[in-house]
């Protein structure tokens, strides 16, 4: 094992997914497949701590599902700090998303060590793999949208993927790959405060966010992330990442 570094797995499912297709503004079209950010927020969302961060590194299409469409109330405003009424029929909208049903997944990624951290992984390991197989949770793992749940559970060893796609290479096209978070103290609009950490320790910064995309492509039911993307993303953050 890397003292920095080390592997982890999870197998997830879920009755529905929407991975949303940037391009679409209105209506929600999903991508055929779990994005590398998607696959990130259910690893953090069972085991998080400032000290590490999660490189996926492949997703596994276990069960591809099919495609449903679906109508719901949505509204025309933003969330803010005051909570919204709904006085009149111009906030409420309906809204039709073309979105996954029956899906599976198996998620490769690698548990790092950020730079400011003075511990080893074997710290830090042992405590993923305790929450996963108990099936122990800081919030419920969803399926890009809060409202599509996901179950999850330790990966038997015998997975293999969809027989429908072996044997067939899938272009995606841009797909979402993560979110970068870039200091930037002469911003004035539009920005967002969040913690770095560094060799003064960790601060407050004032800064925005930063949406990267790759050529996906799903190859024998794999869709493999290039880590070129992510020293992109480390040297944008300056090693925050």
């Amino acid at each position: 094992m890397n003292e920095r570094e080390t592997e982890v797995r999870l197998k997830v499912r879920g009755d529905y997914a929407c991975f949303t297709r940037p391009e679409f503004k209105v209506e929600r079209v999903s991508y055929p497949v779990m994005t590398p950010s998607a696959a990130r927020g259910v690893l953090e969302a069972i085991y998080w701590k400032p000290e590490i961060r999660y490189l996926i590194q492949q997703i596994w299409v276990l069960k591809q599902g099919t495609q449903t469409t679906i109508m719901r109330n949505e509204i025309s405003s933003k969330q803010a700090r005051n909570p919204i009424v709904i006085e009149n029929e111009k906030e409420r909208q309906q809204r039709t998303s073309l979105i996954l049903k029956d899906v599976e997944y198996l998620i490769f990624a690698k548990m790092v060590l950020r730079p400011h951290t003075k511990m080893k992984i074997e710290n830090y390991l042992p405590q993923f793999i305790d929450r996963r197989d108990r099936g122990r949770c800081f919030h419920q793992p969803y399926l890009g949208n809060r409202e599509f749940t996901a179950d999850f559970s330790k990966p038997s060893g015998n997975e293999t993927c969809d027989p429908k796609l072996v044997g067939h290479t899938l272009p995606l096209g841009r797909m979402l790959f993560d979110i970068g978070f870039i200091q930037q103290d002469s911003i004035l609009k539009d920005f967002v405060y969040f913690r770095k950490h560094g060799s003064t320790g960790k601060k407050e910064v004032k800064g925005c966010r930063k949406a990267l995309f790759f050529d996906a492509l799903l190859d024998n039911g794999v869709l493999s992330v290039p880590q070129s993307r992510y020293d992109a993303l480390l040297r944008m953050e300056e090693n925050y990442a």
